[in-house]
Order: C-alpha cells, then sequence, then structure tokens
C-alpha cells in the first residue's frame, strides 16, 4: 500500500500538505528527523502514516494525557488500531494494552515519557519489532524551550537503546537554540531538520489595549456566534469572576485551572470537546492536550509569558484551516506582575534571566507597529516577503519612514563589537553613553559610539524591536542575549535591501483598535451554504453524543464546511470530500448524504443551483419506487436514452442500480468478445462495436456491457 493510498483510504484526503511528503519519506528511508510544523499544521500525519506504511509498532512519546486519549480516539475512527498508556489506566488496563501490543494488534501505541521509564517498559520493547519512535512536543527537552520538562531529558538514552529504529522529533514552537538542543540530545543530524514554515495565514491577530476588558469582551463575542472559544488568563480567581460574568449574560461557559481536583477538570474539558460548551476560561493549565479542531477563536485576557506560549495557545484555533480570530489585551501591568513571578520563582539565576528575556520579546510584539505575523515568524527565524494583511497593524496602519540609514547605524553597532552586545549595551554605544562598563570594555572608541545621540533611549528600544521583529536581527539567548547578524542584517549593512519602520508613538497614544473583522454582506448562495453548515453540525453533534465522541472526530469543520459549498449527494462526491475515507464513509456517509439531499430537494426553490447530479438522483427515486424505464421517461419527461444514462452512471457510482435488469448474460458476453477485439486491434468503440452487430444490439445494451465489464475488471482488480 503506499503513502497516497493510506492518506486517502484512512485520513480522507487527496493529497500531502507542503513538505509531509518530504518528511514521511525521510521517515520511511529510516532517516532521524526533527519537523517544526506549527499548530494545526499536519505533524501528526509525519509519524502516523509511516506507522501504517511500516509492518511493526510505532511508540509516540506525548507528555499529555488529554492529546493522547483524542488522538487515539481520531484514529480509531478512521479505522487504524491505536491505544495509549499513561497514568489515566489502571494496572489491569496498562496489561490489556502491552498485550494487544505484544500480539502485534496496534499499529500506534502512545506513552507518556515517564511511563516509558518505569518498571521494566524498555525491555519489554525490546522484545516488539519497533518500526518508529515519535517524540511528539520535543521542545520539553530543551532547557532552552519554553516548557522545559525534566523528565523528557532521559529521552536522550532512545538512540543507544534503539540504534536501528529511526527517530522523529516534532514540534510547533522552537527557535534556532531550541532546535538545535533537540538534535544535539536525540541524536538527529542538524541537516535533517524540516521546517515547513510557522505561518497559519487563517488565523487573525489584534492586540488591544486593556482597558475595559468586559466590555470589549462581549463586543467580541458577537462577532463569534455559537462558536467554541478559549479565554486564557494569569490567575484562577481571575477565570472565576470572569466565568460568571460570562454566565450571567447567557453564555456557556466554565472555568478550568489547576487549582481543581482532577474529576472537575476531566468533565469540562469533556464538555467543551463535546461542545456542550462554548467558552473555557482558563489559566495555561488548559489546552495543551486539546485536539479540538474547531475552536474558531482564542482572547488572552492577560499578556503570555513568551512567544512561544502565545504562538502554541493561539494554535488551538482553526487547527482545521478555516478562518479563526484571536485578541490579546495588554497593559504595562502585565509586564510588571510576569516580571514579578519570574523573579519569586524557584528558577535559577540564568533561568530567571532567560524567561525575563522572553517576556521582552512578548512585549515588544504587544507593543510593535509592524505586521503582527512578521513579529511571530520572525522569532522563529522565517522571513515572508510581505505584510499579512489579516492583522490589526496591517489593517490600521502607523505612518512609515525609510529607516535604512538608522538601521545601518544600529547593525554597525553589533557588527563593531563582534556580536557580543545585548540591546541596552547597544543603545548606550548609539547614544554615546559614558557608564563605566562601556568605557571599560573600550566600546568608546568605537566608530558607531554616539552616531544615535539624537534618539532617546526610548525611541532606541523602539526601532530596534521593530528590527528585531523585521527579522534583520537575533537574538542568542545561550550566549547572554546578545543580538547577531544574520543574512537580512547584511542585505541591510549592504545596501542590497532598504527597511521601513513605523514612527515611534508610546502605547497609550494609540487610538482605540476600531472592529476589523466585520463580516461582508453575505450572498444568497453564502446564506444557503451556512444554512446547511448548521444543519450539518447539529447532525454532527447527534452522531456524536449518541457515540460518546467528540463531535470533530466525525467530521471536523473544514470538512463540513466543504460539504456545505459543494453539496454531494452521491458516494463518490462525498468521498471527493477532503477528510472523509473509506472508514468515515462507512460509518457516516449515508446519514449525511441523506441530510444533504433532503437539504436541497427542500430548497429547490432558492433560485440555486444547490447539487451537482439532482437529476440522476431523482431518476434514481423513481427507479427505487420500482417504475421502469419507458414510465420514469415519461414522469421525468425525458427520453429513454438519457434515463439509460441516469442508471449506468448511478450505477457507477455505487448508488444500488442492477443493470443486469437491462441485459441477458448472452448479450453480454457477445458485447464483451466484440470489445476484446477491437481492444487488440486498437479501434474500440462503442459505435464499432454497434456496426459490428449491424444494429442487432442497441447502444443503450451495449453501453451497459460496458459498464458491467468495468466493474468486473475493477473487482477483479482490487482482490490481487
Amino acid at each position: 500500500m503506499t503513502t497516497h493510498h493510506i492518506l486517502k483510504q484512512f485520513f480522507g484526503y487527496e493529497t500531502f500538505r507542503p513538505l509531509q511528503e518530504n518528511i514521511i519519506d525521510a521517515v520511511i528511508e529510516g532517516k532521524d528527523s526533527l519537523v517544526l510544523m506549527p499548530t494545526g499544521g499536519g505533524k501528526s500525519l509525519c509519524y502516523q502514516v509511516p506507522a501504517l506504511y511500516f509492518e511493526g509498532l510505532t511508540i509516540v512519546i506525548s507528555p499529555l494525557i488529554a492529546l493522547m486519549k483524542d488522538q487515539v480516539e481520531a484514529l480509531r475512527g478512521n479505522g487504524v488500531k491505536a491505544s495509549f498508556i499513561n497514568s489515566s489506566l489502571s494496572q489491569s488496563e496498562q496489561d490489556a494494552v502491552l498485550w494487544a501490543a505484544k500480539l502485534g494488534e496496534l499499529k500506534l501505541l502512545y506513552v507518556a515519557p515517564e511511563k516509558l521509564f518505569a518498571g521494566n517498559m524498555l525491555e519489554f520493547l525490546k522484545g516488539i519489532k519497533l518500526s518508529l519512535i515519535a517524540v511528539d512536543e520535543s521542545h520539553c527537552i530543551s532547557s532552552w524551550g519554553h516548557d522545559f520538562r525534566p523528565e523528557y531529558r532521559q529521552l536522550s538514552v532512545l538512540k543507544d537503546t534503539f540504534p536501528e529504529v529511526p527517530v522523529i522529533a516534532l514540534t510547533a514552537t522552537a527557535d534556532k537554540v531550541t532546535r538545535k538542543d533537540i538534535c544535539r540530545q536525540l541524536g538527529i543530524p542538524e541537516e535533517n531538520t524540516f521546517i515547513s514554515g510557522f505561518d497559519r495565514p487563517n488565523i487573525s491577530l489584534e492586540v488591544l489595549p486593556g482597558r475595559n476588558r468586559l466590555k470589549q469582551i462581549m463586543d467580541f463575542l458577537k462577532t463569534v456566534p455559537e462558536q467554541s472559544g478559549i479565554i486564557y488568563c494569569l490567575s484562577r480567581n481571575g477565570t472565576e469572576s470572569l466565568t460568571a460574568s460570562l454566565i450571567q449574560n447567557g453564555y456557556k461557559a466554565d472555568f478550568y485551572h489547576a487549582g481543581l481536583d482532577s474529576q472537575r477538570r476531566s468533565k469540562v474539558q469533556e464538555a467543551f470537546i463535546k461542545d456542550d460548551l462554548q467558552i473555557i476560561v482558563a489559566t495555561i493549565a488548559f489546552g495543551m492536550g486539546i485536539d479540538k479542531s474547531n475552536v474558531r477563536w482564542i482572547i488572552h485576557y492577560n499578556l503570555p509569558g513568551n512567544v512561544e506560549s502565545f504562538y502554541q495557545e493561539i494554535g488551538r484555533a482553526g487547527r482545521d484551516g478555516t478562518k479563526a480570530r484571536t485578541a490579546l489585551f495588554y497593559t504595562y501591568a502585565d509586564i510588571m506582575t510576569r516580571k514579578s513571578m519570574i523573579e519569586k520563582s524557584n528558577l535559577d539565576d540564568d533561568q530567571k534571566e532567560l524567561m525575563n528575556a522572553k517576556l521582552d520579546r512578548m512585549q515588544q510584539y504587544a507593543e510593535a507597529n509592524i505586521c503582527r505575523r512578521r513579529i511571530l515568524l520572525s522569532y522563529f527565524n522565517e522571513e515572508v516577503g510581505q505584510d499579512c494583511g489579516n492583522c490589526d497593524v496591517c489593517l490600521h496602519p502607523r505612518e512609515r519612514f525609510d529607516a535604512t540609514i538608522l538601521a545601518q547605524k544600529a547593525l554597525s553597532g553589533v557588527a563593531r563589537t563582534g556580536e557580543k552586545v545585548a540591546m541596552g549595551m547597544l543603545i548606550d554605544i548609539l547614544r554615546g553613553s559614558r557608564n563605566q562598563n562601556l568605557l571599560r570594555l573600550g566600546y568608546d572608541k568605537l566608530t558607531t559610539f554616539g552616531i544615535g545621540k539624537d534618539l532617546k533611549y526610548e525611541e532606541w528600544a523602539d526601532y530596534l524591536s521593530q528590527i528585531l521583529n523585521y527579522g534583520a536581527l537575533d537574538i542568542a539567548y545561550d550566549e547572554g542575549h546578545v543580538f547577531k547578524l544574520n543574512e537580512v542584517s547584511w542585505q541591510l549593512l549592504k545596501g542590497k535591501r532598504k527597511i521601513e519602520l513605523s514612527h515611534y508613538i508610546t502605547f497609550e497614544e494609540r487610538k482605540k483598535a476600531e472592529e476589523v473583522f466585520a463580516d461582508p454582506k453575505k450572498t444568497k448562495k453564502e446564506f444557503i451554504k451556512n444554512e446547511l453548515f448548521d444543519k450539518l453540525k447539529l447532525l454532527r453533534k447527534q452522531i456524536a453524543d449518541s457515540l460518546g465522541i467528540p463531535p470533530y472526530i466525525v467530521f471536523n469543520d473544514a470538512t463540513l464546511l466543504e460539504m456545505a459549498h459543494e453539496r454531494p449527494i452521491t458516494k463518490a462526491r462525498l468521498l471527493n470530500v477532503s477528510g472523509v475515507g473509506e472508514e468515515k464513509f462507512r460509518r457516516y456517509g449515508d446519514t449525511f448524504i441523506t441530510e444533504i439531499l433532503s437539504f436541497v430537494k427542500g430548497n429547490s426553490d432558492q433560485g440555486v443551483k444547490l447539487a451537482k447530479g439532482l437529476t440522476y438522483i431523482e431518476t434514481l427515486d423513481l427507479y427505487n419506487e420500482g417504475l421502469s424505464v419507458e414510465e420514469i421517461a415519461e414522469r421525468r419527461k425525458l427520453s429513454r436514452n438519457t434515463v439509460y444514462q441516469h442508471l449506468i452512471k448511478l450505477f457507477e457510482e455505487g448508488q444500488g442500480v442492477d443493470l443486469w435488469k437491462f441485459i441477458d448474460k448472452k448479450t453480454y458476453r457477445k458485447v464483451v468478445e466484440a470489445m476484446e477485439t477491437f481492444e487488440a486491434e486498437g479501434t474500440f468503440s462503442a459505435r464499432a462495436v454497434y456496426e459490428h452487430f449491424r444494429e442487432g444490439i442497441s447502444y443503450e445494451e451495449i453501453r451497459i456491457a460496458m459498464a458491467l465489464s468495468k466493474k468486473a475488471k475493477e473487482e477483479q482488480a482490487d482482490s490481487y
């Protein structure tokens, strides 16, 4: 079975996303690899497809219990044999899973890192044919990352224990330093790093001033009626008080934080996953393990501690690739709160310094005057050629100026210090400050000393942040947070590139952001599509509730939207919808076709062509009532030839039409023999066969025989 066959049969997709196929090919070739893809970018397929291609068992290491459960449910829903082992299972349940793995009944086994190294698990796995080891959330292995987990450190022994088994590490958020550390610890050659791009263009970005937050949230929620979303708060008390306000205003909401007992947290999470709750108000304790694809918006009530966390959290919206909104409230008080939390933490001084530096980058994002998506992508060392047009800065741009000379001054300062200064020292050099540390290092002797004294410290800080966010500077966190030049830096220094920056103004001077994402007027077609989408969502919810699974496990929003747009009313057309594989069709296909067909028939007076092939279905309905070809033709005011064409098409699409009613076996054999003769001579056509029999066999019988013969050959090929 090819990887493309696996992709369609089990996952319902016709083609791979960019880079997925390259990664899968590398894994199948046995290469150890590091994969960076944004949340919702399709990382899981990079190990799930090889797992189904290989003969043995794939181990997936993940720290997230909820994500394991979600992914295993989704795989099982696609007809894949998968299970997990973590602390949520009893010993007898774990034993049953391991026994299934031993018997070869599983293709994927998800394991929490602490379980991997508990008891004799590694020895047990040595006795099983392992085909692949996948390390999900691999940034957790690095102390330079935003979510370092000590238990991940032990994963460095994997390559020693299983030297012949390929390892694939995956993450959505890792800067250059973290990526290097992951490769070093897992023994992955750095040249085997695949970066698909961090961009999620379907997600809109907006920063709002932190005044009157509740009123702004209520205004925001009016623009996303009945859509699932998450509001992240910094404190537990904040989640509870905001939830109370939302409930008071008529919203289905609940709170989630680490102070709740596990039973209560599970109950809230389950209700959200099953669409029984519209809004979760949570601390960062919620969401990492949620694979819910139909989250349509994210609000940050408070400033996150770093860009990685922020990008990971907003990435929980729009995982299905359809439009999603995000909003971040910002006040300088959030910065002070975050800094106080870092100072009071048990981290060592180096880690505190790292956390403060990452917080500075988050502050720069919130106060930015340039395209916010550029800032996020440049943080992960990805350059984009143009502004995104889908953030508040792009939609309401501030006045810019040619800042090439200003940038050259700053970059020259970095170069002449040997790339050994951080922002504060660089500003002091540019402004000609005579502090003792600067003088001791001899930086007052540099030609760049004092060349920027016309600007205030705050102005330089703002412009340097913009240059950094533009992607013309890097920060080496592992070298004391000093600035480093990159390819864009040298292009600017050599005059091969220009840069525009926004004029400096204080954050408080900014006008309150206007509503930038208003819905345009909808056409009749769009109203019809939205109405059908709502009906399909309701049907999905009913099916999911009856099976006790999350609705998005049935079909995600992107698949439902495509159904609502295309309105497929036959098996062949529904299987062409992205996300509908053979197993999903077997389970739910007929039910969704019935719903779409009912909608199409009930809205046939809307003046819009609602479905391709509806005329065939009308013929099928009469055929199923037992009418003859002649009676169907008369009822529908069609020719007999057209009715036969409909019936042949319906037969080819698997609609249960019995063509043997219209041809006897003897005639069929005669036609097939003639077809084979003409095919051997290279002169086959329906007309040639018709003339061969001197009109003794009708065109309808010839076309019916051709359809039956083709079907027989396909079934014979499938049996091999």
